[in-house]
């Protein structure tokens, strides 16, 4: 089996430059969510004269530490509304992991500023805090609908805690996960009737209510009304299921008016097939192949038993499509050169790329056997085509393996530290390539990988 295919001779002409707005974006993203949190402190502070004794710094602690939860409750709900100019440029994977951290430090601030506040107004008040509770539950305005909204926050937190998930589906946490829209509903009523920096406070109240009615406006534009049109404009429909390896199928499906879905290469769509089994969950898989007018594909590793269904489905299937959506595309490109390292099933986003992107693009494919190459057929169709350089390694037999490692790297493209790396597969593989990549030389810049572990 040989390991290489061909020697490329482009010199990357055509290299596409990123625009300065999609460039910019994952830099200032993080920029404008800590300004607005500095403007939620500004807001403490300006309506804030003095503290005084224990009492008022506790009391001063719980307001702040509120305020910050309440805006951070916006703030996770928009890295969540798949806004296409977030999700492509900033990452769908990387916006996921920025929620999930947030999310542990907004359940830590309600936590604390419940804490804080009940015991700051038991000393005010010269009560115990069970006092305290009752008459602040009971007795303070909208504070019943938001103790239900703070439960509701801790289970979610909880079911959110690493032992837990381990212990259920991704689907069942992801539809236990819509609690934390209840609960904040039930929770924004009592910011404004009991916070003390809204009370009397009408252009604070005005500009609150906005950040949350946008928030809310984005998510039914892009989780909802997005999808429900495009999944009754396109139709899309199973056309035959093909197997590509051992326990390795790809689905072709037809659809109308695809091409106005500007799905590009590397990017992945949220797949529903309608069908018993199956209807009730969305989940991600790459394009495998450049998408057309009127046919789309996804190359599947059967892994569990929403993939392994996949091997089954019927021609005519209905299919709802959410998406395009990642990053994972030729505007991060910043180098002449391109190496794509693909682990696995990991080739499917890689091959679109291998396809489409311009100048010297070298590929290596790993796998643990020959017979597990995936799409090797077009890969190498593709490489004669463009005269682009494959490189397959495997580990049985021996004399195909190399290790994943700078070393093992750089004498498969002596060059290695000169391109920018795209990079799929496993989560152990990634982390060794990465480091590798690293070690080889690359800047972390450009090294570029995501993941659906979401």
């Amino acid at each position: 089996m040989p390991t290489t295919l061909a020697t490329t001779t482009d010199t990357g002409r055509g290299l596409r430059h990123r625009s300065p707005r999609r460039t910019a974006v994952p830099f200032l993203a993080p920029l404008v969510i800590w300004a607005g949190a500095a403007g939620v402190l500004a807001l403490w502070w300006s309506d804030t004269t003095s503290v005084v004794g224990l009492a008022g710094w506790l009391t001063g602690a719980g307001r702040i530490t509120g305020l910050l939860a309440g805006y951070a409750c916006a703030v996770l709900l928009a890295l969540m509304a798949r806004i296409p100019l977030l999700d492509h440029t900033i990452g769908t994977d990387r916006l996921a992991r920025w929620h999930a951290l947030g999310g542990r430090w907004t359940i830590s601030l309600i936590l604390a500023h419940v804490l804080l506040i009940i015991w700051g107004y038991s000393l005010t008040s010269h009560t115990n805090v069970v006092s305290q509770t009752s008459t602040l539950v009971l007795h303070y305005p909208d504070l019943l609908k938001g103790t239900i909204g703070f439960l509701l926050f801790l289970a979610t937190g909880i079911l959110s805690a690493r032992a837990a998930r381990r212990r259920m589906s991704y689907e069942t946490w992801h539809y236990l996960h819509f609690a934390t829209y209840l609960a904040i509903f039930l929770s924004f009523g009592h910011q404004l009737s009991n916070g003390a920096d809204f009370v009397g406070n009408r252009p604070a109240q005005i500009a609150w209510s906005t950040l949350f009615i946008g928030v809310a406006a984005l998510l039914a534009r892009y989780r909802f009304a997005v999808p429900i049109r495009r999944g009754v404009r396109h139709r899309l429909r199973v056309a035959w299921v093909h197997p590509e390896a051992p326990g390795v199928v790809s689905v072709h499906l037809t659809g109308a008016h695809l091409d106005e879905l500007r799905a590009e290469p590397g990017q992945f769509l949220r797949w529903r097939f309608l069908t018993p089994g199956l209807w009730w969950t969305a989940n991600p898989y790459s394009l495998s192949a450049p998408a057309r007018p009127h046919h789309l594909r996804i190359t599947v590793k059967t892994v569990g038993s929403h993939s392994a269904a996949l091997a089954h489905l019927a021609p005519g299937t209905r299919v709802w499509a959410e998406g395009p959506y990642g990053g994972f595309t030729a505007d991060r490109r910043t180098a002449a050169k391109v190496l794509l390292l693909a682990g696995g099933v990991g080739i499917t986003p890689l091959r679109a790329l291998f396809e489409t992107l311009p100048g010297h693009v070298t590929l290596i494919c790993r796998a643990r056997r020959a017979d597990d190459l995936a799409l090797r057929a077009e890969i190498d169709a593709i490489a004669a085509r463009r005269q682009a350089t494959v490189h397959y390694v495997v580990d049985e037999p021996a004399g195909y393996s190399s290790p994943l490692t700078a070393r093992g790297l750089s004498e498969l493209v002596p060059d290695l530290a000169e391109h920018h790396v795209y990079l799929c597969g496993p989560t152990g593989m990634t982390r060794a390539a990465v480091h590798a990549l690293r070690e080889a030389g690359v800047p972390a810049r450009r090294i570029h990988h995501e993941s659906f572990a979401f």
